[in-house]
This record gives C-alpha cells, structure tokens and sequence, in this order.
C-alpha cells in the first residue's frame, strides 16, 4: 500500500544493497539493536522463555487497544465478517510447541553481506502457541470457487524497498486450510507480548517467521497470486536483487549447539578444562523429522554421531546430547543435522542476495585448557 509521495531515502552503502566490507553501516547496527537473537545457552530450554525467544520487527510495534480492535475476514468469500478478540477466544482453541527461525539468521556471516537485519546465529526460539485453528474460521465465513491464496495483513506500517506499505504475507490455499495453523493470541501461556505480535498472530507450524504474520488485522481470500512487497520481492532465494528467484516457504534443515564452557567478554572464544565435556543442542527441519545430529570436534573434517532425544510436539526442535573427551588444544567444534527427507546441512553457506534460509553448520572456537 502506498500513501502520497515518498521522500528520497538515503542508501546504504553503495546502494547495490550488498556490502563486501566486514564492518557494519550505522544503519545495520540500529537493526541489531532494535531486534534480538536467541542466547545460545537459550537452547538448553525445551520451550524458550518468552524473553528470550528471538524477535524481529520490519516497522514499529504497532499500539493496539484490545476492546477495539477487530479481525476482518473478506475477499473472496461468502459470509465476510469482522471477529473481536473475545469472539475468537470463545471459540475452539489449540496448543502447540512451534519452532520459529527467522528466514535471514546468518546473513551477516555471508560475504559479501546482504544489507538488512545482520544476524549472527540464534534468530530462532521455541513456544506454545494458543489459539483458534484458522481453518475453521475459513470454513465459516465460506471459501468462494476460485480461491488459490490468502492473505494476512499486519498493523505494522513502513517503508521497505521504496514501498510504503502494511506489512502483508500470503499463504496458498492448502497451507491456510492446514490443520495446525492457528491464529494465536497466547505464548507459553499468556497473553501475546507486544512484541510478539498482541492481540493476534499467525502461526503456521514449519515455516520460516516471516509467514507468522504478527499484530494481524484482516485475513482476505483472492484468485491468483499475491504479488506484495514482502511476498514476490524480500523473502526470495535469488542470486541477484533484480530476478525473482524462488520463494523461501519451510524452514530448512538446521542443528545448533550450546557454545561449551565459559567465554571471553569480547571475542566470545569458548574456554573448557581438560576432560569429559557434554556437548548439547537442538535440531529442526520444516515439517521434516530430524533423524540424526552428527558432532565433529575437527572443523569438519571427522564426524560422530549424537545422541537424539524426542521433541515436545511435532512441530518444535529435537534435544541433542554429544560426549566430547576433550584434552589441550585448539578446537573448532561443528554439529550437522540430517532429517527424514534426507535432507543435510551443508559445510559451507550457499549464497543468496538476500541472504536466506543459512543452514550452514554452526562452527565455535574452543581452547582446552590443562585445567
């Protein structure tokens, strides 16, 4: 959606919105201020604290008051309607785990960079979500013939790409009718947080965050297909800013590890004593079951296998356990994930110009010491 006339907005950079030089633009580290990652040692949580859980917000947490707020439901279909929060909260409710991961984690690792939210590694968290299945509201409000996609509409506005607009994600049909995708007004156990999306989000089990549409104001059923911003231009796997690409939809196979020991304040090198060390993580794929976690000790260059513990739903991640006998040394630990569609991490990030879905293996600097 665009407003009247858009001022000039400088660029950053050199305006190719990639950057070569491993320093971050003032810009990139007001982004990283404003959103956050996961504490690694967040990890040893089945269910990730709320305040711990990762966040990223495009725009502004938008202010909402609850009383007057409605969800619209329109477009294509026969019975269009408006539900207030109360409404949707007498209806049938649901509780999953899910595990969210934001599309872009590891982008600031790539070179050269993709200029937009510099993540490290962490942009990822797991809750219980609780709501209504979004399928059965569909089904009330009646799905006209010809409906392929639908769309989810966030109060949070801005500008992104010389676009002014709400922030806006579709689904395919099948996807929206899914039985576990919920449109959630509570996480592990309360009330949504603003930051997280109060009154309403989406949730939809499997997909990368940007999906998880948050703040949600109106759900709108089209034929065709939705060609806004964050859609057919920001979320897609491309060599080249100019070329659509294809779309980021399931999150991909993916294990990260508790960084072992204690580290050094600055450079966040890990410092371990001498002997039996439990290396520890989580593991997920989109819709996938994780089916092993490998550790190398080597930088890759040997592996063996970890222990795999049992996920708390269906969609959340998988506990990992591994028993290092570490002696003196320098080490460059690495955890790979495999799932049941056979499905591999791979040991180096293959790049993308937007700086999607990284799923290379997390690599951490130990030093052993004697002691």
């Amino acid at each position: 959606m665009t407003i009247g006339h858009l001022p000039d907005i400088p660029a950053i950079g050199d305006g190719s919105g990639l950057e070569a030089d491993p320093r971050l633009h003032p810009e990139e580290l007001q982004l990283a201020f404003r959103n956050k990652a996961l504490p690694l040692e967040g990890l040893r949580y089945d269910l990730t604290p709320t305040g711990l859980h990762y966040t990223l917000i495009h725009y502004d947490i938008p202010w909402v008051d609850a009383r007057a707020w409605r969800l619209k439901v329109g477009g294509l279909v026969r019975r269009p309607r408006s539900f207030s929060l109360e409404e949707l909260m007498r209806r049938p409710q649901r509780t999953l785990p899910v595990t969210l991961e934001c599309a872009g984690d590891g982008r600031a690792l790539l070179s050269p960079r993709p200029l937009s939210q510099p993540w490290l590694t962490g942009a990822v968290g797991t809750a219980e979500w609780t709501g209504t299945p979004l399928r059965a509201l569909l089904e009330e409000v009646g799905l006209a013939e010809g409906v392929q996609e639908v769309v989810f509409t966030g109060l949070d506005h801005g500008v992104e790409g010389g676009v002014e607009q709400d922030y806006q994600r579709s689904l395919p049909l099948a996807e929206a009718l899914h039985a576990d995708a919920l449109l959630a007004w509570a996480m592990n156990g309360r009330p949504l947080e603003p930051q997280h999306g109060f009154p309403l989000r989406l949730i939809v089990p499997g997909w990368y965050g940007m999906a998880h549409v948050k703040w949600l104001r109106a759900i709108d059923a089209i034929a065709g297909t939705f060609t806004g911003y964050q859609q057919a231009v920001a979320y897609r796997y491309s060599q080249r800013r100019d070329e659509p690409g294809e779309p980021v939809t399931l999150m991909r196979v993916r294990a990260l590890m508790v960084p072992p020991g204690f580290p050094d304040f600055a450079t966040r090198l890990r410092l371990v004593p001498r002997g039996p060390v439990e290396l520890e993580g989580r593991a997920w794929s989109g819709r996938a079951r994780v089916t092993g976690v490998a550790v190398s000790v080597d930088g890759g260059q040997t592996w063996a296998p970890a222990e795999l513990g049992e996920p708390v739903g269906p969609y959340a991640w998988q506990p990992w356990r591994f028993r290092w006998e570490a002696l003196p040394g320098t080490y460059e630990l690495c955890c790979r994930a495999t799932d049941s569609a056979g499905n591999v991490q791979p040991l180096v990030q293959h790049w993308t110009a937007r700086g999607m879905g990284n799923n290379a293996v997390q690599r951490v600097r130990v030093v052993v010491r004697d002691r």
